[in-house]
């Protein structure tokens, strides 16, 4: 089995992305440079596999990471409001703002409160003043019920697989908006895009082929560790 290259930092890490054809527009590559993995991802960063972060959660692979912004681009537009469900480490949630040029608003949520606290740590390390300014805000909730208070969103991406097309959330996504979600059961998981058009219709679409943890309730995803 070949190795994944080791890299040491971000330009290097989307180089190869680049080169792979996850990332195919400068929005993301910008995005991605000005987001460093080694702020969030606790061993190994700059590799492009998941890392473990605990609480039966990873940090998704870079290419997972660059995949989700390449479908979101569309929809991360400033002024939006968006919904990151299952924030985690923080990562995507930054991303997600940066793509809006830090002109929007980002809501994380995020169950387990360990998980809540290591997030909200990571992204204070260079980026404190996306919460300080409310660019980001963090909820500690079920994610599975979206942030109501905040709806509609322009766009929501949600790390973590659900059997069923999730309807709280779908409530909540905009007239012209997308959710970008793995959909079904351990080794038959999808992504897809679940579109909103302007008259309410929902259409789907099926994606990339990956392994996620189930989008359960915390005491449940606690119980599996």
């Amino acid at each position: 089995m070949n190795q994944a290259p080791i890299h040491n930092n971000m330009s290097q890490l989307c180089s190869e992305l680049i080169c792979e054809k996850w990332i195919t527009t400068n929005r993301v590559y910008e995005t991605m440079l000005l987001v460093d993995r080694g702020d969030f991802a606790p061993t190994n960063p700059y590799q492009n596999f998941p890392q473990k972060i605990g609480y039966n959660v990873v940090i998704s692979a870079p290419l997972l990471h660059a995949y989700c912004l390449q479908a979101l681009e569309p929809y991360l537009t400033e002024g939006s409001t968006v919904l990151d469900v299952g924030f985690g480490s923080g990562y995507l949630t930054v991303a997600m703002s940066k793509m809006m040029k830090d002109k929007g608003t980002v809501i994380g949520v995020e169950h387990i409160k360990e998980l809540y606290d290591f997030g909200q740590f990571n992204i204070n390390k260079h980026h404190k003043d996306l919460i300080e300014n409310e660019k980001i805000k963090l909820i500690l909730g079920d994610g599975r019920l979206g942030y109501k208070n905040k709806a509609p969103y322009k766009c929501i991406h949600v790390g973590a697989a659900s059997t069923q097309p999730p309807n709280e959330l779908i409530e909540q996504l905009d007239f012209g908006g997308r959710l970008v979600i793995p959909l079904g059961i351990p080794n038959d998981q999808y992504i897809y895009f679940i579109d909103k058009d302007l008259n309410g219709k929902i259409n789907y679409t099926k994606g990339l082929s990956v392994c996620y943890v189930p989008l359960t309730s915390a005491k449940e995803q606690l119980n599996n560790m």
